[in-house]
C-alpha cells in the first residue's frame, strides 16, 4: 500500500490528506489552519479557521469579525481524524505559529514565517524535533545576516535626531503588521519628538496594545493637532504610502525603509530612500541553517523566495530537500 504524504502541495494550498485540512490555503477551503495574519498566509472565505490564540484579534481584523475561528493555545493538541495538530511559536509577529502535524508514526512541521531574533512583541521561536520540516526561504542566501536590533535602533535614533535638529520629519516605511510594532516596542523612553502612525498602521498597533504589548506612545496622523508641522516627528507608514498624496502632509520628510532587503548594497538607492535599516521579521541565513539542524529533520521542503538556492545547499549537506511552489512572500518585507 502506498504511503500517504502527511502534507502535500495542491491547487488550494498545503494539504493534509489524512486530516482533510489545509495550512495557509491561498483559496477558500473547508478547514484552514493559519500560521499568522499576514495577507499571503491568511485569506478570506474558508468555512472554518484554526489559529493561535495570540493572533485571534489580528485575524478577525483582517478576515472579518464574524469568521468561524477556533483559537488554540500554543501546544494545545487538536484532532483531525487520525492526525494530531498543535501550534507552536514562530517568533514572526504576534500570534504567529508553526504547525506540528503527526499521525503517530511521523512528525511534520510547517514553519510558516519565522525568525530567531529577540522581539518583545511576540513569543520566541520554539525549535521542534521532526522528521520533515517545511521551512520558509525568504532570505536564504549567505549575504543575509542580521545585525543586532540594538545597533540598528541606535542608527535609527541618530537619523531621527539629526532630522529633528534640521527641522525635518522622519518617515519610516515598514510593514504595517509586525515590523511597525516591533520598532515601536524597541524605541527608548527619551525621544526627539512625537510618533505618528499612518491609517494602515494605527488599528493594528491598537490591537497589539490590547494584547498587552508595551510600545512607545504614538498617535494616528489623522488625530494630529491642527497645524502640526511634524518637523521633529517620526512617522511610521507602510511602503505603499510612498509617493501618494498622503505624503503631502509632511514638508520635506527624510524617508527610510526598514527591511531585510536593506542588507544588500544598492536596494535602498533603487527604492529612492534616504536611509535603509536592516530590520527583518524573517530568519537570516545562519539561523535558518541552525534551525534546520535543530529540528533533526532528514527531509526538508522549502517555500518562499530563495527556495532553489537553499535546496541546492541542503542537498550538498546530504539532506533530502525539495521546493514547494507557493505564493507566500511579503514583497515589502
Amino acid at each position: 500500500m502506498a504511503i500517504v504524504s502527511l502534507i502535500e502541495p495542491s491547487p488550494l494550498g498545503l494539504y493534509c490528506p489524512l486530516g482533510d485540512f489545509y495550512i495557509d490555503p491561498w483559496r477558500a477551503v473547508g478547514r484552514a489552519v493559519v500560521t499568522h495574519a499576514h495577507a499571503d498566509h491568511a485569506r478570506a472565505g474558508s468555512q472554518h479557521y484554526w489559529a493561535a490564540m495570540d493572533g485571534e484579534r489580528l485575524l478577525r481584523h483582517r478576515l472579518g469579525q464574524d469568521i468561524s475561528l477556533t483559537p488554540l493555545a500554543y501546544g494545545e493538541p487538536v484532532q483531525f481524524g487520525p492526525v494530531t495538530v498543535s501550534l507552536h511559536p514562530a517568533g514572526h509577529v504576534l500570534g504567529s505559529a508553526q504547525v506540528r502535524v503527526s499521525d503517530g508514526d511521523r512528525v511534520w512541521v510547517v514553519s510558516g514565517d519565522y525568525k530567531r531574533d529577540p522581539d518583545p512583541t511576540c513569543q520566541p521561536f520554539e525549535p521542534i524535533v521532526c522528521d520533515t520540516f517545511i521551512t520558509e526561504a525568504t532570505f536564504a542566501l549567505p549575504a543575509y545576516r542580521w545585525p543586532p536590533m540594538e545597533e540598528v535602533m541606535a542608527e535609527l535614533m541618530a537619523w531621527w535626531q539629526a532630522n529633528a535638529q534640521a527641522g525635518r520629519s522622519s518617515m519610516l516605511l515598514c510593514y504595517a503588521l509586525g515590523k511597525a510594532q516591533r520598532v515601536l516596542a524597541s524605541l527608548p523612553s527619551a525621544l526627539p519628538g512625537p510618533v505618528y502612525l499612518h491609517g494602515a498602521v494605527a488599528p493594528l498597533t491598537a490591537l497589539y496594545r490590547e494584547a498587552g504589548i508595551a510600545m512607545a506612545p504614538a498617535t494616528p496622523v489623522s488625530q494630529a493637532p491642527k497645524g502640526e508641522d511634524f518637523s521633529a516627528s517620526l512617522i511610521i507608514a507602510p511602503p505603499s504610502a510612498a509617493g501618494t498624496a498622503w505624503m503631502r502632509h509632511f514638508a520635506d520628510p527624510s524617508t527610510a525603509f526598514a527591511s531585510g532587503w536593506m542588507r544588500i548594497r544598492g536596494n535602498r538607492r533603487r527604492r529612492g530612500h534616504d536611509r535603509g535599516f536592516v530590520i527583518s521579521d524573517h530568519v537570516d541565513w545562519p539561523t535558518l541553517l541552525q534551525t534546520i539542524e535543530q529540528t533533526g529533520a532528514t527531509q526538508v521542503y522549502t517555500t518562499h523566495g530563495r527556495a532553489d538556492e537553499l535546496v541546492r545547499y541542503l542537498r550538498e549537506q546530504g539532506l533530502n530537500a525539495a521546493p514547494f511552489v507557493t505564493p507566500y512572500g511579503e514583497v515589502d518585507e
